[in-house]
């Protein structure tokens, strides 16, 4: 399995963290994002690595040349120009990954020690084109799964905005939020007809209708999505706790 690391996003919500840094490179007890994100990867097998890179990218280039990419095989997609979205970024990126192969796709942003390969063998038994970690929590915008967990559509909550794939199964369908962590077999990459800046959650959306788009539903793992500068004590003290338990 390869991997795919959402990097390059401005990090508004963390300013001021962000003001003269990548989100990527905001540090929690010590560590950027980026050093843990590719140090779970690494200790759970993954070693072969794309990084999407836009806001402050010299910077984001120059840390992982001074830790020599962490001994792994680590390839850069460059957003420089264009701040692509998260379906745009995985297209930009599509020239650096191999065929062969499954990509687990993740936001750097994102703590948790999920175990990767279960959600790799529960792919693998569904035959999956693509499999979204979703969590039974309180967001805005929901995605909506059938009773086999197919996805059938997507919500807003505060808006009452819908997107339907499978209009039959919609309305009896379960309400999730999505994880920022998802698996994808290679030939997804092939299916997208999208140009230019677009989101990812759009692209399951459309090709759920043909295609079975899964939910893997994380209800045991510790999982936070450092979104906001006030949140960032708390994910400290997560960060605490995870490395406690691990001795």
């Amino acid at each position: 399995m390869q991997a795919m690391l959402f990097a390059a996003g401005l990090g508004t919500r963390l300013q001021p963290l962000t003001n003269n840094k990548p989100k990527a490179l905001v540090e929690i007890n010590g560590k950027s994002l980026l050093q843990r994100s590719l140090e779970n990867l690494k200790a759970q097998g993954v070693s072969d690595v794309v990084i999407n890179v836009h806001h402050f990218s010299d910077q984001l280039l120059n840390f992982l040349k001074r830790h020599k990419h962490f001994a792994m095989n680590i390839k850069i997609s460059d957003e420089s120009d264009e701040l692509l979205d998260t379906g745009g970024g995985i297209l930009n990126a599509k020239p650096l990954f191999n065929p062969e192969e499954p990509i687990l796709i993740l936001n750097v942003d994102v703590l948790t020690n999920l175990a990767f390969h279960e959600v790799l063998r529960f792919h693998q038994q569904e035959k999956a084109l693509a499999t979204l970690v979703v969590r039974n929590r309180e967001t805005s915008r929901y995605l909506l799964f059938d009773s086999k967990q197919q996805l059938t559509g997507w919500k807003n909550i505060q808006t009452d905005a819908t997107k339907i794939s499978r209009p039959d199964e919609f309305q009896q369908s379960t309400p999730y939020a999505f994880s920022g962590i998802q698996i994808i077999q290679p030939e997804l990459l092939n299916q997208i007809r999208e140009e230019g800046k677009f989101s990812i959650i759009d692209l399951y959306l459309r090709l759920a209708k043909t295609e079975i788009i899964k939910a893997f539903v994380d209800e045991k793992s510790v999982w936070m999505d450092l979104g906001k500068y006030e949140q960032v004590g708390e994910a400290e003290r997560l960060i605490k706790k995870l490395e406690q338990n691990s001795k």
